[in-house]
């Protein structure tokens, strides 16, 4: 079975190994991290090559964007398998796609036509109504709302509660 490695074990660390857990394909789950220690933690995230190998996963647990896809950059360009996460009380249209590395939370909705790039964090109770794109590294925090056919520019942040409207943001 696989491993998943996070690097990054804080509070999005700590989301994303909860729904790693959930889906129940990895036989392990274990993080990298500067400025923690534990039982779990094996090492910091410069290290990430001693952990490469064909059975490794590895996820960059970072909220902040641009360290995010960094950290995408940097495990892809190595040739390591970033995945992407959908959680099972997730709706994700047959319709839609979600790009590596990218996590869909709970409760949230990706409806007919949905693009979310790589590198996205979908999070919990976020609708996102027909033929939207969100583009690379986005951050949807809780309960935003991203109405029909926009496209979310790469490395925004949508805020808790938000409403984007038709169209606000042109395709």
């Amino acid at each position: 079975m696989k491993k998943l490695l996070i690097l990054g074990a804080g509070g999005y660390g700590k989301t994303v190994a909860d729904l790693a857990a959930q889906l129940g394909c990895y036989g392990k789950i274990a993080f990298l991290d500067d400025g923690r220690s534990g039982e779990n933690i094996l090492g910091t995230c410069a290290e990430y090559v001693l952990f490469a190998d064909p059975d490794t996963h590895m996820y960059p647990a970072f909220g902040n964007n641009e360290i995010r896809m960094h950290w995408m950059e940097t495990l892809c360009t190595a040739g390591i398998a970033v995945p992407a996460l959908v959680h099972p009380r997730a709706y994700v249209s047959p319709m839609a796609s979600v790009g590596i590395g990218s996590v869909v939370l709970p409760m949230a909705v990706l409806n007919t036509g949905v693009t979310v790039e790589a590198g996205c964090i979908i999070n919990i109770g976020v609708l996102i109504d027909h033929d939207s794109v969100i583009e690379a590294g986005t951050h949807l925090a809780p309960g935003a709302i991203v109405k029909a056919e926009n496209r979310i520019p790469a490395g925004s942040k949508i805020d808790s509660g938000r409403v984007v409207e038709n169209r606000e943001y042109p395709l």
